[in-house]
């Protein structure tokens, strides 16, 4: 095939508008593509961005695109500086394309090798479907909301501060314009595994929640901050008021800031507590340690108290749960799978040592679970499902 007509054909196939016989053609043509036509694909310039429903590759393809990716990671300095695209380039086009995903995964094995392991047969049904908006207000008194099955509107009233889910199913709490004189009373928002969440705090800031992650914050604020408890992971973009300073408290440590988009990564389960910086000024802090962040870097608090600067953060991976998927840069599999697992709601557990893998590349957030697993599968990643239970085979 010729260049336009591969571009037309995975166009229509990213699209889903593809009719079964090109379908097949596409899938044919990924299976045996030759080296010339794949250097083809690798001098493209114009491949859409946006893929869904390919297939995976033969081996022998998978093979061929890591020699050619690793020579060129041996190249000349000008070489090594493309090599990103080429990789991102590539792997869309030809490595693993999930349906519906838009999006690819690329595993490179570590230098030392893994034996394969045939997995089990399993009858029992997989767990399919990704996670949503899911969430329950805990509030003051000790009732509670779930929120995704509430009707709109209020919810219910503390003080003079109405809480209400809006129309596009957000949370928003709405106290007076004019001072509160009423005591400050907490409510809880908790995301169970496999939810996420959306809400409008009382002075205006916008939060959004990950999965298996709580907020705690009053129903409007008073004396001379404004302050919040998390738990998990969340991105902010804070209400400007000089006057009131924001504060995130984290475990133990503190994110400040006037007014500004950031997120904060604090999962128990976690090796650190990442803050990662998109636009304004935060400073993380943690007794006497303390950094301060512009936008683009990340500050990471090790569990030994120990803090450090990330002057040139990956913003894309940091924000890729809150744009719709999962980003992965060179992370080993138990760091793949604790996301997929909270995302799921999933228990893995690895029976044998865990293979020492790297994966790179991304999944959307709405694909189903079991083209999640024929994606590990297809990396050298084997499994079996005992209900909502997932081993991962060595």
């Amino acid at each position: 095939m010729n260049q336009p007509t591969i571009i037309a054909l995975l166009e229509k196939y990213a699209r889903g508008t593809a009719s079964p016989e090109e379908a097949a053609q596409v899938t044919r043509w990924l299976q045996q593509t030759s080296p010339e036509e794949f250097d083809a694909i690798l001098a493209l310039s114009n491949l859409p961005e946006e893929w869904k429903a390919l297939p995976p590759i033969s081996p022998e393809f998978a093979g061929r695109l890591e020699t050619r990716l690793d020579a060129q990671e041996a190249g000349p300095m000008p070489v090594r500086r493309g090599i990103i695209y080429l990789k991102r380039m590539a792997a869309a086009a030809a490595v693993l394309l999930l349906a519906a995903g838009a999006f690819y995964w690329l595993r490179r094995p570590a230098p030392q090798p893994v034996a394969q392991v045939t997995p089990k047969n399993n009858p029992a049904p997989l767990p399919n479907a990704p996670g949503g908006n899911h969430a329950v207000l805990t509030l003051a008194d000790g009732s509670s909301i779930t929120l995704d099955s509430a009707q709109n509107g209020v919810l219910a009233q503390q003080g003079n501060t109405r809480i209400i889910k809006l129309n596009n199913g957000q949370l928003a709490y709405n106290p007076p314009a004019a001072a509160n004189s009423s005591a400050a009373v907490f409510n809880t928002i908790t995301t169970p595994a496999g939810g996420q969440y959306q809400l409008t705090l009382p002075d205006g800031s916008k939060v959004w929640l990950n999965a298996a992650s709580s907020l705690r914050f009053p129903n409007h604020f008073t004396g001379n901050e404004r302050s919040v408890e998390l738990h998990g992971e969340g991105y902010f973009e804070i209400a400007h008021n000089k006057d009131l300073p924001f504060r995130v408290k984290v475990n133990d440590a503190v994110v400040e800031v006037l007014g500004t988009h950031f997120n904060v990564n604090a999962y128990s389960d976690e090796a650190d507590v990442r803050t990662t910086l998109l636009e304004g000024a935060v400073k993380m802090s943690k007794g006497t340690a303390s950094v301060l962040l512009a936008p683009g870097q990340q500050a990471r608090l090790q569990r030994n108290g120990s803090m450090n600067l990330v002057k040139h953060a990956d913003l894309e991976q940091a924000m890729a749960w809150k744009n719709g998927y999962f980003q992965f840069d060179k992370a080993d599999l138990p760091t793949l799978m604790r996301q997929i697992a909270r995302w799921y709601n999933l228990e893995v557990v690895y029976e044998g040592p865990v293979k020492n893998y790297e994966f790179v590349g991304k999944i959307a957030r709405n694909v189903y679970l079991a083209d999640v697993l024929k994606a590990l599968e297809s990396s050298g990643v084997h499994y079996r499902m005992e209900g909502r239970r997932l081993v991962i085979i060595s």
